[in-house]
């Protein structure tokens, strides 16, 4: 009887603590996810505010409609969009479940 009581709560101690393993990974993951996502939207929108990107592409002409259009693509939200002169900063957002993984990210010319 003693053992099945103590073989029950090493399992259940198992099981827990692979939830928590999974759950974790998946976090890391999606944290990956939107980091990328705000890099890649900062860089579209600093290359539109720049003119490396031309307006008559058939994208957007706003840089931050470019953020968004390339957030979108990568299946998260932009969240928020600053242009200071060449340089932006975005916020970007990744749903994880009923929580979200937010990364912010900055693109421009070097400052010097």
């Amino acid at each position: 009887m003693a053992g099945a009581v103590l073989a029950t709560g090493v399992i259940g101690c198992t099981a827990a603590l692979a939830v928590g393993l999974v759950a974790a990974g998946g976090a890391a993951v999606v944290s990956r996810r939107a980091a990328t996502a705000a890099d890649a939207a900062a860089l579209a929108a600093a290359d539109t505010a720049s003119g490396l990107v031309p307006a008559g592409d058939g994208g957007p002409a706003d840089p931050c409609d470019r953020a968004a259009t390339v957030a979108a693509a990568s299946g998260s939200r932009l969240e928020a969009c600053t242009l200071d002169g060449l340089v932006v900063t975005v916020s970007v957002a990744v749903p994880f479940g009923p929580l979200q993984a937010v990364a912010p990210a900055r693109a421009g010319p070097p400052e010097p």
